[in-house]
């Protein structure tokens, strides 16, 4: 892409192709699907209409922000970092090192949250649904509990800058009813909430042991306290499972993302604590993702 020191003309079709064989050749498996996204960013053309318009030659300007993002991304630095924003369902939201970058899996939570509020039996006025995201990290969660019209939610985290990040959603977004508090959940008591329908969480769920073998992108930039979930991963749904039924209506629910393979532990723990209906729903690419428990069997479908 340069010659002689000055950057030579560069047709899409050239940048796309260009970009998926550098970060092919650093090892990163999703170049093709990262290039299209590099140049939707900078052009707010479709992957269709990128193809379509192959030959359409990018600006200087354009060019050097796609070598300082393919450096970047060569030095395993999450693309989300280096654009500062990340997709999640119809919204785009800013992150930064202090939060985890969205996943697929946890859209396909906040989804199933949403539905299940949706679904639930609203008062005559704004706030009948009070909902609570632990450990909200960038506010997806919350943000997308928060669009649901009746709910009044609100959001704890454990890391003041990422509290910053998540407030900083919220208010770009038009959220600014979500109330955001700096609390660690290991320091929450039985009396801290009550009378909640749901809660929701993404909590740290890796082995302790297993950090160091993730993904540069993971390992090296996302928050060490996002992913880290003790021994086996557990310590987390521990403390919630016998904490918090007593934050929860009857009729309330909780929902959680889990790691793979976690499900039949999971489970066993929140039997053992006494919950009275426990299942798990699938992510998109089939594995079990999602344990859903409710206080009691009666409870809202």
């Amino acid at each position: 892409m340069e010659v002689g020191g000055e950057l030579a003309p560069v047709t899409v079709r050239e940048a796309l192709s260009w970009i998926a064989g550098t970060l092919g050749a650093a090892g990163i498996d999703s170049g093709e699907a990262e290039a299209g996204w590099m140049l939707w960013r900078l052009t707010g053309l479709s992957p269709v209409q990128l193809r379509l318009r192959g030959d359409q030659e990018i600006p200087a300007q354009d060019l050097l922000q796609l070598q300082s993002w393919v450096a970047g991304r060569r030095r395993r630095v999450p693309l989300q970092h280096l654009m500062g924003t990340a997709p999640f369902l119809e919204w785009e939201l800013e992150v930064s090192p202090d939060v985890l970058v969205p996943r697929p899996e946890t859209e396909v939570l906040a989804l199933r949250a949403r539905e299940w509020l949706r679904k639930s039996p609203s008062g005559p006025g704004p706030g009948t649904l009070q909902a609570l995201d632990i450990g909200t990290g960038s506010g997806c969660l919350a943000i997308a509990m928060a669009s649901v019209p009746g709910v009044a939610v609100r959001a704890i985290d454990a890391s003041e800058p990422a509290l910053r990040v998540a407030r900083s959603n919220a208010r770009r977004l038009g959220f600014e009813g979500i109330g955001f508090l700096h609390r660690d959940v290991f320091s929450l008591g039985e009396s801290d909430f009550s009378g909640l329908d749901l809660i929701v969480s993404n909590p740290p769920y890796i082995p302790t042991a297993e950090i160091e073998g993730l993904d540069p992108e993971v390992r090296d930039h996302d928050p060490r306290m996002a992913l880290d979930g003790g021994g086996d991963g557990l310590e987390f749904y521990r403390f919630l499972a016998l904490r918090a039924r007593r934050w929860l209506k009857a009729s309330g629910g909780m929902f959680l993302e889990f790691g793979d393979g976690q499900a039949p532990e999971l489970c066993r723990l929140f039997v053992a604590a006494g919950w009275g209906e426990i299942s798990t729903e699938k992510d998109l690419s089939g594995r079990e993702r999602i344990l859903i428990v409710h206080p009691t069997v009666a409870c809202r479908s």
